[in-house]
């Protein structure tokens, strides 16, 4: 029998508002990816989408979505696989779904770890874990996204030279991430001289602006698979 992936998050906040529950009863089943069934093979991000892309990227844990639709909608030639179990979350990117027109936009509403188990090799050429949640404290250090477990899993999936982006408000997340990255040798840091400077191809989240109002400085790194 497999072994159990516990989840510690958060999977619901308020009571959705009637547009948002709507969009989750009616958009939600027509973009939520069916995890494969055991023996039935890897999934191809391929065949999720209507046309061919010319690259598949990932967002774990999406947040609001306000990334994942920006990123979607300036990158028309990608297939996004956005995945959240957060259904407030879910319903933000529906939001913006609906009223940008995006079509290239697929969502995992579950724990992004089974759906990595079974994805296929070699498909992922962009990866996005932004302001993760830091579980800053020590006990709960092995619930950070960022850990060589997942990163074994992940690996992978990520072509030869795709890029995995890593953004983080939490200075304990902050220097847990430098630290676990500059141990991998599947990795190569290529984040800027400056690793508080936002590139211009990532674009301000709710959380990133929140962070600021707050005096916490965030740091945006990025790191290609070798």
């Amino acid at each position: 029998m497999p072994e159990l992936i516990r989840f510690f998050g958060r999977r619901r906040g308020k009571k959705l508002r009637v547009t948002g529950q709507s969009l989750v009863d009616e958009l939600l089943p027509r973009l939520a990816i069916p995890l494969p069934e055991e023996g039935s093979g890897k999934l191809d991000p391929a065949t999720l989408f209507s046309d061919p892309k010319k690259e598949y990227w990932l967002e774990v844990g999406f947040g609001g979505g306000e990334h994942a639709a920006w990123q979607a909608e300036h990158n028309p030639d990608v297939g996004l696989i956005g995945a959240e179990v957060f259904l407030n979350g879910i319903a933000s990117l529906l939001g913006h779904i609906e009223r940008g027109g995006i079509g290239n936009i697929r969502i995992y509403p579950e724990d992004v770890r089974p759906f990595m188990a079974r994805l296929k090799e070699n498909s992922l050429s962009r990866v996005f874990v932004l302001f993760p949640d830091p579980w800053p404290k020590s006990r709960h250090a092995d619930r950070r996204f960022i850990n060589n477990g997942n990163l074994d899993l992940l690996v992978p999936l990520m072509k030869p030279g795709a890029i995995l982006r890593v953004a983080s408000d939490d200075p304990t997340y902050q220097e847990h991430a430098l630290e676990v990255m500059a141990a991998r040798a599947d990795f190569e840091n290529v984040t800027g001289a400056d690793p508080t400077h936002r590139p211009d191809d990532w674009p301000e989240t709710r959380y990133n602006a929140k962070a600021l109002r707050e005096g916490r400085v965030p740091i945006f790194l990025s790191y290609k698979r070798r």
